[in-house]
Parts: structure tokens; sequence; C-alpha cells
């Protein structure tokens, strides 16, 4: 059978296509977007890319997805707004993989977040011997039960008949499968001298007003007016440990419980980093965690750490490298359980295949880095049927040696070979490199952004004369001459997670930059081995906690002093220009979009009327300082507000400083009123640096800070190491970016591989004898990239 020539109109929808797309930044930007292609989008930082990639198409195409659902699940969906987008056609299934941490959960592992885990359980429940039962019986998240009752059966006539019930869980009952357990000082929760009446309870949100304190004080189990030193046996125990009891206070029908398991149930079964500043520094005053002694941390009841295959528990699968389980369980021969040991194997050498074979299954998943996070998310889609999906990533080569740039473009690439639409959102070289197609946002950031610069090849890109394709073949070349040392920092014998006893010398008063593969040890040696306390600044890439209030004003303190001129001008009080405080709009509360409960479908936020999103009450938009409110300081970019505060009646000399450091490490398109829930991993990576600039710190740790940094501003990050370094500070960097290794003044190797392969320093001296020496992968690849 021959076939025409006419093409199927189903065949012709080959393109993604956008018009008028307008979100954040984005100036009615139109592209045509090929099908089962890798499309690269590139433009400085703040240029667009990622409102057009993840705000717009994947928003877009999750929303759509989102509304195939029932009401019912969509209640418990992400909400996601419309885009503001004139025509989005062509789309189809997005796949996010984004640089968010996996949740911090204390029961969420490695193996949890992916198959792995499950996998071994039905392993072991099919092979370890002694048999303890199906594979709930080898889960550390899952609870021992047993309960007995009556159920009514009808033979011939109705009768109650007695069952048990049993459910056997792999959880360790002492943690609870935290691995951890809590002692709680009793001295941090009361003052014993006083009554509760007086205030005793010293726990946050316990006052003798608040509804707690009303609580414990009128729940009738002890006097409120008697000193707790004075308390029985009993009236103590009820204080402390009493389990829930129903009891009436204040006409209120509520349920009473003692303090130790309130505390537990609302603080300690959250992630310690997520709670609000006063409650993590009570908790941290407050209680002590210790490994647990019955299950010495594996998390695992006792039957499931004594039931084994060949003499391995699960417990001790979970924590083999992964490299090592891999090889394990290729040894394996069994035939009934053929094609899970295929399964499990498989998913195994994708991690290997992905960077991760260092890693352990039963690795916590909130001590992933950004990039790590990404990479386990990508394993789910490593071996997926699925085709014709488009599948969205951000920056992949994040915390990556060039070394594993080179197989991460490959796993692109086999994504692509298998019918699928990749939209990679990137700054490194070696991955524009590999695009079907470009995509160059710009030409600026912020409001100078938000225009498409260039759509076409990499070759095109390269002969445009964009930001990007002027920079796209930069290479940094090897120092001529290198600072010299002032001291050294000695470390003796370092021994965190892989490292094998190392003993290196720090040099002071230099630019040092840390290398290595992913997971040869570099952040254990410096975050585990330089002191952290006076005089030393440590900006790692631990997600700030704030909600959708703060911004960067709050967050580097620079609304105390805007404020206060602000009062100052108008002669009124400085919470007026708050938005958390007196001066928020009553209608939103300050946050300046109303969010709408539907109930059974998805809720929706829309930018509140009365103040029109900006924030502030009416009356408090009357007062000015040089001409603007507080509403536009706040929408101001801190390139704009530099300027503003530098000079005339708004002159502000402590807000300038704030500023200009903002500006230094390349924020200064942030707008100051910015949601930090909308900035990227290395934004607020550069965020924390500026802010911890202003420490008097001698010595400066920097954790890959130019993580999401266009080319084009790394050079501007070099100026400000090189300042700092002049200026008589001590540079600490982590890094992976070649420009850096060859701007450094002194280089610590560490490798050769990863894992238990890594751990020891394979080099030291300055960047031009690494690439003489020849000897690592670092040096090879950072000889390549000089042109040596």
């Amino acid at each position: 059978m021959t076939r025409g020539t006419d093409v199927h109109a189903a065949d012709s929808h080959e393109m993604i296509r956008v018009h008028g797309a307008r979100v954040n930044n984005l100036k009615d930007v139109s592209v045509e977007i090929p099908k089962r292609r890798l499309t690269v989008f590139t433009g400085v930082s703040g240029s667009g890319k990622s409102s057009l990639v993840f705000g717009t198409i994947a928003a877009e195409s999750q929303r759509l997805i989102n509304e195939t659902y029932s009401a019912f699940v969509q209640g418990f969906m992400p909400t996601l707004a419309r885009p503001e987008v004139d025509v989005l056609d062509g789309l189809t299934t997005a796949i996010i993989v984004d640089q968010q941490r996996l949740g911090a959960d204390p029961r969420s592992t490695v193996g949890t977040a992916t198959d792995a885990n499950a996998m071994l359980r039905i392993l072991f429940s099919r092979l370890a011997v002694p048999h303890i039962g199906p594979p709930g019986a080898y889960a550390f998240n899952v609870a021992s039960v047993q309960a007995s009752g009556a159920i009514k059966v009808e033979k011939g006539a109705r009768r109650a008949e007695k069952v048990t019930f049993s459910r056997t869980g792999g959880m360790c009952p002492r943690c609870e499968g935290r691995g951890a357990v809590t002692d709680i000082d009793l001295t941090q929760l009361y003052d014993d001298t006083k009554s509760l009446r007086e205030g005793a309870l010293t726990i946050p949100g316990y006052s003798v007003d608040g509804w707690y304190g009303r609580i414990y004080t009128g729940c009738g189990f002890f006097d409120p007016d008697k000193p707790i030193a004075r308390f029985t046996k009993r009236e103590l125990h009820d204080l402390l440990h009493k389990e829930p009891t129903k009891i009436k206070v204040e006409g209120v029908n509520l349920t009473y419980e003692g303090l130790i398991p309130k505390i537990q149930k609302s603080f300690l079964a959250k992630d310690v980093d997520s709670l609000q500043p006063h409650v993590r520094a009570f908790v941290e005053r407050a209680v002590t965690f210790t490994v647990c002694p019955d299950c010495a941390g594996t998390r695992l009841s006792e039957g499931a750490r004594t039931s084994t295959i060949d003499g391995v528990s699960i417990a001790d699968a979970c924590a083999m490298q992964i490299t090592d389980l891999a090889e394990w369980v290729r040894g394996l021969d069994d035939p009934s359980v053929a094609p899970l040991l295929t399964a499990l194997g498989h998913s195994l050498d994708s991690f290997v295949e992905i960077g991760l074979g260092y890693l352990s299954l039963d690795r916590p998943s909130g001590t992933l880095s950004g990039g790590e996070a990404q990479r386990v998310k990508m394993i789910r889609h490593l071996g997926s049927s699925l085709t014709d999906v488009t599948y969205v990533f951000d920056e992949p080569t994040t915390g990556l040696h060039p070394h594993d740039i080179q197989r991460m473009n490959g796993l692109l690439l086999r994504l692509r070979d298998k019918g699928n639409t990749v939209l990679v959102v990137e700054h490194k070289p070696e991955t524009i490199a590999i695009a079907d197609h470009v995509v160059d946002l710009g030409p600026g950031a912020g409001t100078g952004g938000g225009a498409v610069c260039f759509e076409g090849t990499v070759a095109g890109l390269r002969a445009s004369d964009t930001v990007t394709g002027r920079h796209l073949d930069d290479r940094a070349s090897l120092k001529k001459t290198v600072r010299e040392p002032t001291g050294a920092l000695e470390i003796r014998g370092a021994d965190a997670n892989n490292l094998r006893g190392v003993d290196v010398d720090i040099p002071l008063g230099v630019l040092v930059a840390v290398t290595g593969v992913a997971g040869s040890g570099k952040s254990s040696l410096v975050h585990g081995s330089v002191p952290e306390g006076e005089g030393v600044v440590s900006v790692d890439q631990g997600a700030i906690k704030g909600s959708r209030r703060s911004n960067p004003a709050t967050y580097t303190g620079l609304l105390d002093p805007i404020r206060k001129a602000f009062a100052k001008a108008n002669g009124v009080k400085p919470a007026l220009f708050s938005a958390n405080s007196e001066g928020a709009c009553p209608t939103c509360n300050g946050v300046g979009v109303v969010y709408t409960d539907l109930a059974m479908m998805a809720g929706v936020a829309t930018t509140c009327e009365e103040c029109e999103g900006r924030r502030f009450q009416a009356a408090v938009l009357e007062y000015r300082l040089g001409g603007r409110d507080i509403s536009e300081v706040l929408a101001m970019p801190v390139s704009e507000a530099e300027a503003f505060f530098a000079e005339g009646e708004a002159r502000i000399p402590a807000a300038h400083r704030i500023l200009t450091r903002l500006s230094d490490v390349g924020l200064g398109y942030l707008t100051l009123g910015q949601p930090l829930t909308t900035l990227s991993g290395g934004e607020r990576q550069r965020l924390k640096l500026a802010t911890h600039m202003g420490d008097k710190g001698g010595i400066y740790v920097l954790d890959e800070p130019t993580a999401g940094l266009h080319l084009a501003d790394v050079q501007q990050l070099l100026g400000l190491l090189d300042r700092l370094v002049d200026s008589g500070k001590s540079v600490i960097v982590v890094e992976h970016h070649q420009a850096v290794m060859a701007h450094a003044d002194w280089m610590i190797d560490l490798g050769p591989g990863a894992g238990h392969d890594g751990g020891r320093v394979v080099f030291e001296g300055t960047p031009a004898e690494l690439v003489a020496d020849g000897s690592t992968l670092t040096g090879r690849h950072l000889a390549e990239y000089v042109g040596e």
C-alpha cells in the first residue's frame, strides 16, 4: 500500500504556539516551539525564562489537566491561575522537574521518594528469613496494630461473633519511624516558682491570656494559683503527660492533653526548619534529638531488622551506597522474583546513571541539595513508557561537575529521542550546545527584559548580537599571578560523611575553590570542618523559609530604615508602613490578593479590589517620601531604588548600603516587594549572600554562588569575590563553574569519584598547576575549558 503525500490533519500540530504572553515581566511574547525537539531557553537572570516556560506553558498545561478531574479531586490539588496570554496552542501533558526541595518530612527518604524502597520491601517479604509478613512489615512508616471487637454475622440467624484483627508494620515503636528520639528539658517548658495564672508556662503561644493558657488554667485538674514546684506527683503527671481527655472550658467542649504530647504533635511532628523562627529557637533550646536506642536509627522494628536475605537486612540494604546495593541485587538469583529483581536493578542503575550512585536509600530527602532533589525526581521518568509528553527542566546542571554534565546531556537527549518535547531553562554553554532550538530572552533583567531577542539554532545564537550570543564562547583564562596567603586554616582528620580522615590546610586571605564531582565530599569538608562561629559567614543552598508575605525588603532588613524614614518625614508611626501591621489593607490583610475557597472546587486568588494589590490602606498611601508612596517604593527594582535612596529628600544611607550589596550580587532587577516564594534557587542564594555581606566576618564560605547565573553575570560575581578578598577577607567557594576555578588563587580537588570512591584530597595547588598536572577529572575539564 502506498501512502499519499497528503499530511494527515492529526500530524499538523508540530508546534507549541504562544502568542501575547504577559506573565510577570513578559512583554507580549510570541514564540513557536517545535515539538519532539530539545529547546533551551537562555537569557540573563530575571529576563523572563521561567515566566515563559514555567509560568505560562507548564502552568497552563497543568491547569487544563487538573480541570479534567472531578471537582472533589481538584479540591486537593494546588490552585493554578490562568496565565495571562492571548493564545496557547498545541500543548501536551507537562511534567515539571524543578529544583524545589523534596518534602522535609522526618519519614521521607530517597528510597520513599522513588519506587526503590517499595520494591525492596516486596523483595524482602518474598525472600527474607524468618518470614515476618507482607511488604508493610518492612515499612518504617507502617505501625503494628492489634484490635478486637464483635461483628454481626448472619448464618441463618443473626449473632455477634468476636474477631481479632492485627497488622504487622515495620515501624520502630519507640521512635515511631523517625530514627531519633526526643528528650525534653522541663525547665524550658515552665518556671516552677510561678503558678499557671502568674504565667508559669514559657512555651511560645501558651501565654496566660492565650487560648492554650486559658485551657491549662481552666481545666480543673490542678490549682491554677499554686506554684508548679508545689504540685503533687499526680498534678505534675496531669500537667505534663495526661492522655487526651474531654473537658469543658468557658462553656466550650474541647480535648485536654498533657504538655509533652501536645508539643510532640504541634512542634516535633514537623520539620524543625519549617517552624517560625521563635518556635524553632524554643525547640532548639528545649529539645535534644538523639539516635533511637531501640532501632539504632534504622527506624525499623526488631522483626524487620532481624529478617534477612543472605545475612543482609532491609536496614543494611537501605544504608548501602546505591552503587553497592545495585551490585548486591544483581547477585540475587531467584526465578520466583525475577521480574522484580530486573525492575529494581533498573531503578538503581538509573540512580548511578544520573550521577547519584553515591547516595543511600535511607538518606533523608530534606538533606538533598536542590540539584540532587531534581535528579531524584528525574529517576521516575527515565524508565517511563510515556511519549509525546513535554518535560520541563529548571537548570538540570545545577550542582554538577563538568564530567557529570555530559551524562545529563545524554539523558535529556534520550528523553527527546523517545518522542518527547524537552524544554530546558539553562545557562551552561555545554547544555546550550546540544539544543535543537534556542529561545533567548532579554535583553536585560526585570523591566529591562521580557522580550524574545533570538529564536533559532545554536549556530545562529553564536552569530547573533544578543548578550547570550556574545558570551557563549567566553572562556576565563588562568591568572598570570596569584595572591599570596596570609595564613592557613588547618583541618585534621576530617571524617564527616564520606571523608576519610582528610588533612588539609586551607590558605587564608585568598580565593580558594573546592572542587570535585558531585558527592566527592566538598560540602562535607567545607561545612563540616570549617568551624561555624565568630568570623565565619556561611552561605549554603538551604531554602529561605518565608511565606508569600516575605520579600527582599523584609528579608534583608531594608524595610526597617525605609519605614522609619517615611514615619519621620510624615510625623506618624512606622507601623503604618508595614503590610503586616497597622497599615495593612483591611480587606486582604496586607497580602494584596483575596483567596476565595470554593469548597469542592479549587480556590481562586483575585487581586484585592480595595487596595488594587497595593497591600496598604488608602490613607497610608497619602504619605510620601521623595514624591513616592510606600507601595511605589516596594514596586521599584533594586537598581532604581539604589539611585532613589542615594540623594535628596529620600537619602537613607542604611537602605542604600543594603541596595548596593543586592546590586553587587546581580539582583538589581528584583523588585523590593516581590514575594520570596517566586524567586529561583540561585536568586535566593544570592539574596542570602547579599544579606550576609554586611556581617563582620573574616572567612566567607560560599556553596556554588554561580547557581542560576548567566555567563555575563559570572564576571560580575568574580569581581565581587575579588573585592571581598582585596578587603582582607578569606573566601572559600565550593564550585563547579570553570570560570571560578580559573580565577581562584588556590584549588583543593576532592575525589577521585563520588561516595566511598571519593572523600580524599586528590590535588592541592594553583589552577595553573592543576591544568599542568592533568591527572584529575577536574584538571582535564579545566584544561579543555581554558584551551591549554
